[in-house]
C-alpha cells in the first residue's frame, strides 16, 4: 500500500520489461471515490413534520450516492423506517404521514422526547453507526422539558465519521423555551435549515466528491 493507492502488480511487471525485469517504477491502482454510509435520524413530531417529509424524499432520491442508507424516525422512541422510505418512491405524497402511522415511534402523545429517542436508537441498533457513517439528524431540539441525553449524542458522534444536525427553526429561537438546541450544538455541528436551498447545499456536502 502507498499514500496514493495500492500497487497494481500486473501493470508494474509489464512496465519492468523496459528495465530488464527490475520494477523501477511501480504502477499504483487508482482509488475510486469514497462513498460514505448515511444514517438519517428524523423527528416526525408535529412541529417539524412538514420539513421531515421533504427530507425523507430528498434522501430517497440521493440514495444511490451512498454505499448504504438507513433511515430512522422518532417522536418518543426511535424505529427504523428504511423499507418504508424505500417503498415510498412509488407514492411519495404524504410519505411522512404514512411512516408516522406505520412505524413504532410514539409511547404516549405526539410530543417529541429526544432523550428517549436517542436512547432507543443506540440500544436498538448498535451497529448502525461506524467510522464510515455520516449521521444526519433532523429536528428542532425541543425536548418538552425532558432530559436532552447529551452523553448518548456524544457516543454517536464519537462512533461516526461525521454528524450533521439540521434544525428547521430560526437560529435566534435556539435555546428558547424548551429548546435544547444550544446544548446539542456544543456536541455536534448544527445548521439552520429552513428551505430547499439550505437543505440541498448541506446534503451536497455529504455526497462523495466526483
Amino acid at each position: 500500500r502507498a499514500a496514493r493507492g495500492r500497487i497494481d502488480l500486473r501493470r508494474t511487471l509489464r512496465r519492468s520489461m523496459a528495465t530488464g525485469g527490475v520494477p523501477m517504477r511501480p504502477v499504483l491502482r487508482r482509488r475510486g471515490p469514497h462513498r460514505p454510509e448515511l444514517v438519517l435520524l428524523c423527528d416526525l413530531s408535529g412541529s417539524v413534520a412538514g420539513f421531515a417529509q421533504f427530507t425523507l424524499l430528498l434522501i430517497q432520491a440521493l440514495s444511490d450516492q451512498f454505499s448504504k442508507v438507513r433511515s430512522f424516525a422518532f417522536v418518543g422512541v426511535t424505529d427504523e423506517v428504511t423499507d418504508l422510505v424505500r417503498a415510498g418512491s412509488e407514492d411519495p405524497r404524504n410519505l411522512a404521514v404514512r411512516v408516522l402511522s406505520q412505524a413504532r415511534v410514539t409511547t404516549w402523545g405526539s410530543n417529541s422526547d429526544y432523550g428517549g429517542a436517542l436512547d432507543s436508537f443506540v440500544a436498538g441498533w448498535p451497529d448502525a453507526v461506524g467510522p464510515r457513517t455520516s449521521v444526519l439528524i433532523l429536528g428542532d431540539g425541543r425536548t418538552n422539558g425532558g432530559d436532552p441525553n447529551l452523553p448518548v449524542l456524544r457516543e454517536v458522534a464519537a462512533a461516526a465519521r461525521h454528524v450533521y444536525w439540521l434544525n428547521p427553526e430560526p437560529e435566534n429561537l435556539w435555546g428558547t423555551g424548551d429548546s435544547a438546541a444550544h446544548h446539542y450544538a456544543r456536541v455536534v455541528p448544527m445548521h439552520e435549515c429552513r428551505n430547499v436551498r439550505q437543505l440541498s447545499r448541506l446534503i451536497t456536502e455529504l455526497m462523495p466528491a466526483g
